[in-house]
């Protein structure tokens, strides 16, 4: 065993003596000591119930042979930070959250470890751990919050940012907002919407790194349940040797991009897979994700893209019943999972209880995946849009940039009525170098939706869009801004067209005027604090379409 290093022979006395200092049995030393990591806090409805779901863990842990140690990390909320400084970290943190893990784990030799998570960053930071650790691990979520209910109808966090352009526009008083406010978000749990935390913790059970069951509400018995068998399964993992990169193969993150557009995933995701593959020493080939999208399906639609709820996933049979469909029509590939068997084992019996909710593979909503990837002279290593968030009209778009230089300036005049119908909203100087941290742009598109400009006005960002984000929203335009990237060379009125479907994104300006441009440009000073984190991972980072990875030269 691993911890052996720190709990056996002669010159360990001290080392066993700190244990047993905390109340440990020196039985208790003889076991695979377990590394639960739990971030409960109580920054966030996901965190703030991760204490019933450690300690369900633990018991499983317990009743399995092992010994549990509880340690935890760092966790941001997005929503809270959403449309102010605060932004520029969550995605930063997620380096930091992978980090401390390792720090945590190799630094008092764990022999095995459960990662308790929920929310946006968490999640991929802890796969990223597992990946790079690579010792026996397994992943289980807090769940997803139940749907909200105001005004007589379901409600959720998706509808609240949108009433706010409703207020602006004089369609709701002050008086009703502050009622949506308190019906919206009933309780505990990833925010009830298709947002990042509830689609990366769905593509962990489509990556095989938890046990099925990721749809199970924040509230129920089955969340509780499913973290004790969590606790149990990780004892069987390290008695049988199972580590996460025998899990985490190119089959695996296949499967997942499978799924991720089955469900119209967040476009966060192509921020995370990749990083949690550079962790599995696996190279991700941008190219494989726009194969995956022309053969497969959009099953479900999720708020903000349709009128469903995760419970309503749930309901219908969760990812396990998605993902038999997937299975039966050839399109995922099999593979070992943390459950000790392979995903064919796994969704066996698996079956759609709604086929409204998820959609048989000859009824889907497109016949192609909900994420889509677009190129061109103002993109060329690429961008990335939530296609299945977008109204049929703005598949193609042709209109006039109006520049901003930051997020807040864009907000202020959309709500200020300053864009009009057929324009092309220009946010740059957000991505993950120039933000620096890739800034979430939720404020602005549920401003443009608000506003009643969601069937014509589009935007286009380096920086990233929060799983709420829906309309002709395109971000992670790379090379970034303030990497000299194309979109550092747009001005105010330039002419941008958008093919979503043919995935092209273009500048309608010539190579020679964009040279003569690219002459007199010159790279804006950093917005990071000197000395800070962030002015550190500015100079590290690498670009979105790399997952926004530390460089390793």
């Amino acid at each position: 065993m691993r911890s052996h290093a720190t709990t056996k022979g002669l010159e360990r006395a001290t080392h066993r003596a700190l244990y047993y200092s905390m109340g440990m049995l020196p039985e208790e030393l003889d076991k695979p000591l377990v590394a639960i990591v739990n971030p409960q806090n109580e920054t966030m409805p996901g965190h703030i119930h991760l204490d019933i779901i450690a300690k369900a863990v633990r018991e499983g842990v317990l009743a399995a042979g092992g010994t549990p140690i509880e340690f935890g990390t760092i966790g941001l909320c997005d929503g809270i930070a959403q449309g102010n400084y605060g932004m520029h970290y969550p995605l930063a943190s997620r380096e930091l959250i992978c980090d401390s893990i390792e720090c945590m784990v190799n630094g008092h030799s764990y022999d095995a470890m459960v990662l308790v998570t929920e929310c946006d960053k968490i999640t991929p930071g802890m796969l990223m751990a597992a990946a790079r650790l690579n010792i026996p691990a397994i992943v289980v979520s807090g769940g997803p919050m139940s749907t909200g209910w105001c005004f007589g109808r379901e409600v959720g966090y998706t509808d609240l940012m949108e009433a706010q352009g409703l207020v602006q526009r004089g369609e709701m008083t002050w008086d009703q907002l502050a009622e949506f406010e308190q019906g919206a978000l009933p309780g505990c749990g990833a925010c009830n919407l298709m947002g990042t935390a509830n689609t990366m913790n769905f593509l962990t059970e489509a990556l095989g790194m938890c046990l099925p069951g990721s749809t199970a509400m924040a509230v129920s018995g089955r969340r509780v349940a499913l973290a004790k068998r969590t606790g149990m399964q990780i004892m069987e993992l390290y008695r049988r040797g199972i580590r996460p990169r025998d899990v985490l193969t190119d089959h695996a993150f296949w499967n997942a991009f499978v799924v991720d557009m089955a469900i119209g995933g967040s476009t966060n995701t192509l921020l995370h897979l990749p990083a949690i593959a550079n962790e599995a020493g696996i190279t991700m080939d941008m190219a494989m994700i726009t194969e995956i999208a022309s053969r497969t399906p959009n099953l479900t639609r999720i708020k903000p893209s349709g009128d469903h709820f995760p419970a309503d996933l749930d309901h219908a049979g969760g990812i396990a019943a998605l993902m038999k469909q997937l299975m039966d029509a050839g399109l995922l590939r099999d593979h070992l999972t943390t459950t000790a068997a392979t995903v064919s084992t796994n969704v066996q019996d698996a079956q759609v209880h709604d086929s409204n909710v998820i959609r048989p593979m000859d009824r889907p909503y497109t016949a192609t995946g909900g994420l889509a990837l677009l190129y061109g002279n103002l993109a060329p290593d690429g961008a990335a849009c939530k296609a299945a968030g977008v109204v049929p009209e703005m598949l193609q778009h042709r209109g006039p940039a109006r520049v901003f230089e930051q997020e807040e300036d864009a907000v202020k005049a959309i709500y200020g009525g300053e864009i009009q119908k057929g324009d092309v909203v220009v946010i740059r100087y957000e991505g993950p170098r120039g933000g620096p941290g890739m800034r979430e742009m939720l404020a602005p598109t549920a401003a443009i939706i608000g506003m009643g400009l969601g069937d014509s006005v589009a935007l286009i960002t380096d920086g990233r869009f929060s799983g709420a984000t829906r309309g002709a929203a395109i971000g992670h335009v790379s090379p970034e801004a303030a990497a000299g990237g194309p979109l550092g060379l747009v001005r105010e009125g330039d002419i941008i067209s958008i093919d979503i479907a043919a995935g092209r994104l273009t500048l309608e300006v010539n190579d020679t005027e964009l040279a003569r441009r690219r002459e007199s440009w010159s790279r804006p000073p950093s917005k990071a604090l000197p000395g800070s984190y962030l002015e550190r991972y500015a100079r590290l980072v690498t670009s979105a379409m790399t997952g926004a990875v530390f460089s390793r030269e």
